[in-house]
């Protein structure tokens, strides 16, 4: 499969690469990452990556500006993107040919070249093994500004490498990215540090997230309380792991409300929650996913449902 996906990067001069909507480092990272390793070593293709720039991802990278009329014959190649309705830039479907290249589990199995691997810890992962293959078989390069993308991208996805999906072939292809010499300090301070306001947020959380009896925990940050610490709510979201620390906590949801609807983040300890995500018509990973509602009501019947796992 790697080595198809490879032959398939050859044909083609212009090639455009997506991601999911609501990006977060394994996104750019494999995105961007992807596309920069393509430059790279084709330096006569034209290869862009579109979609909507997140501010909070600045420090990483910037998607570029794409044309209608670059979709004309272009390769598309969607990274991290689960299904259909979550790529970012609808445009893809101009392309005339479209692969994908995920590690969500493959409920919507998009794209004339698939490659999924719900085993990797990321996407970013995936492309450090598609780089690897591509080595051997194509004498591929890379240099440090791509391991940083990518380096970026396994660490974000692995929460720090603490995540059960965190395997040795992970902390290889982490090790093997550190030897290209970018400056790591700077990127985890990228990545963690937070504005005061956000710190205070979590403060709010700590003091304010309940938890029943058999572990599970919920948070709910209402349109009143983002404004209140001047968060919106991609900042917000970025505060959904807080809870792993709490002691007998299985698993959690966090509730943030904006104009038009109240995003679900779901994590676990254990049990497989993926499930009620897709229920509330969203997806993701077993221990990690999210999804939409659209009322208070609504949101008290997902965590009914966590407590019938």
């Amino acid at each position: 499969m790697k080595r198809q996906i490879i032959d398939t990067i050859e044909k083609y001069d212009k090639i455009i690469l997506h991601r999911h909507v609501r990006p977060d480092p394994d996104a750019y990272g494999s995105q961007i990452g992807l596309k920069e390793l393509i430059v790279l070593n084709y330096p006569s293709k034209k290869v862009l990556a579109t979609g909507t720039h997140d501010d909070t991802l600045t420090f990483l990278a910037h998607p570029d500006k794409v044309s209608d009329g670059d979709f004309k014959d272009a390769l598309i190649i969607v990274t991290d993107t689960a299904n259909t309705e979550r790529i970012d830039d609808e445009r893809y479907k101009l392309g005339s040919f479209l692969v994908k290249i995920d590690h969500h589990p493959n409920d919507d199995a998009y794209g004339d070249l698939l490659w999924v691997n719900t085993e990797a810890s990321s996407v970013s992962e995936m492309i450090c093994e598609l780089f690897e293959e591509a080595k051997k078989y194509k004498q591929w390069k890379m240099d440090a500004s791509i391991a940083r993308l990518l380096f970026a991208g396994i660490v974000g996805d692995t929460g720090r490498f603490m995540f059960q999906s965190t395997t040795k072939q992970t902390m290889d292809f982490a090790g093997e990215l550190l030897t290209y010499g970018f400056d790591s300090t700077t990127l985890f301070n990228g990545m963690y540090e937070v504005e005061r306001n956000l710190l205070q947020l979590k403060g709010y959380i700590y003091a304010n997230f309940e938890m029943d009896e058999t572990g599970v925990g919920h948070v709910k940050l209402t349109k009143e309380i983002l404004q209140k610490y001047q968060v919106d709510q991609s900042e917000a979201s970025l505060l959904v792991s807080a809870l792993a620390d709490v002691k007998g906590m299985k698993c959690w949801v966090f509730f943030i409300e904006d104009s038009s609807e109240i995003r679900v983040r779901l994590r676990s300890k254990g049990p497989v929650i993926n499930g009620i995500a897709k229920k509330y018509g969203g997806g993701g990973h077993p221990l990690a996913s999210g999804a939409a509602v659209k009322s208070w009501e609504e949101a008290a019947l997902v965590i009914k449902d966590l407590k019938m796992l």
